[in-house]
């Protein structure tokens, strides 16, 4: 499926989750890369359980497969730049050697993602002193990115001090649009402010990565009324596969392609494993992209 310059990818977590490593245990890198050829999907993100550069390699090219990017961990606000950085360029030897576009950067300092704490009350806000130690950090991390020839896309995340529309704004407005870009994701947009289009009509230009993940909102209500923590939240369902919850992916898509997106997109759905088949979820996934947003551009949407 690729169609006017984009790359559909499908995210491991919705086989496995680095966060409880227990659920989806039993998938191997083997089910999970021939559950994404069943599927139809060009690639995928590197999980916590992948292997070194080599046998990856190997795997993706029996499949025909591409590694989109991967998640980096960063805390510059609580370790500084120079504790970073050699993780850092670490993980973009590994991205590099597995021809990766984008590291996926997320600054967990003061995350609350993996605690028992009500995710939609408790997150942490930065001062002027973090933001401006942010910004400047990732800066330098984004120029680092591109001599392994990467892209660095940031990823506004619930639990954490870059959440909300504001948030998202301040670090784009903080940071130079040469080295920081933005991954967009529409489950974390809806999740924190109830709706997708505001990030992505104003950051459209930062945007060079995409997640598609979905909301069940009769969830979502009950895990914001509980004050439930992230885990808790997606364990009981909060996020699903595009076509399958409430976000208006028509308009996402069109605005994406009308402004000359080019790139991945990721479908991506915490879930347990256990009650959302894998396999399952990704055709429905692939069933809804087919049938619902590659009509919308339909003289690129060949191949």
């Amino acid at each position: 499926m690729k169609a006017a310059g984009i790359t559909w990818g499908i995210s491991p977590i919705g086989w496995r989750n680095d966060d409880i490593p227990e659920i989806g245990a039993e998938n191997t890198l083997g089910h999970l890369l021939g559950d994404i050829v069943v599927a139809g999907f060009a690639g995928t993100e590197v999980g916590g359980f992948f292997p070194g550069p080599d046998e990856l390699n190997k795997e993706l090219e029996l499949r025909g497969l591409r590694i989109a990017g991967q998640w980096f961990s960063s805390y510059i606000v609580r370790d500084g730049l120079a504790a970073v950085r050699e993780a850092f360029a670490a993980q973009c030897q590994y991205l590099r050697k597995v021809n990766a576009d984008v590291i996926v950067v997320s600054e967990q300092t003061g995350s609350i993602q993996g605690q028992a704490l009500n995710v939609f009350g408790e997150k942490p806000v930065f001062g002027d002193e973090h933001w401006e130690q942010l910004c400047a950090g990732l800066n330098v991390l984004g120029q680092d990115a591109q001599l392994y020839g990467l892209q660095l896309v940031y990823h506004h995340h619930m639990g954490t001090a870059v959440q909300t529309a504001q948030e998202i704004t301040r670090l784009m407005d903080g940071t130079d649009a040469r080295y920081v870009h933005l991954l967009y994701d529409t489950g974390h947009c809806y999740a924190s402010d109830g709706e997708v289009l505001e990030v992505l009509k104003k950051q459209i230009s930062r945007i060079r990565h995409v997640h598609f993940k979905d909301i069940r909102p009769n969830v979502l209500k009950q895990a914001r009324a509980a004050g439930l923590s992230f885990q808790q939240s997606f364990m009981n369902g909060m996020f699903t596969v595009p076509g399958d919850g409430c976000v208006p992916f028509e308009e996402v898509y069109q605005l994406l392609i009308s402004h000359g997106y080019k790139g991945w997109i990721i479908v991506e759905a915490e879930q347990d494993p256990a009650e959302a088949h894998p396999l399952e979820y990704a055709l429905m996934a692939r069933g809804y992209i087919e049938r619902n947003l590659l009509p919308l551009a339909p003289a690129a949407s060949k191949g």
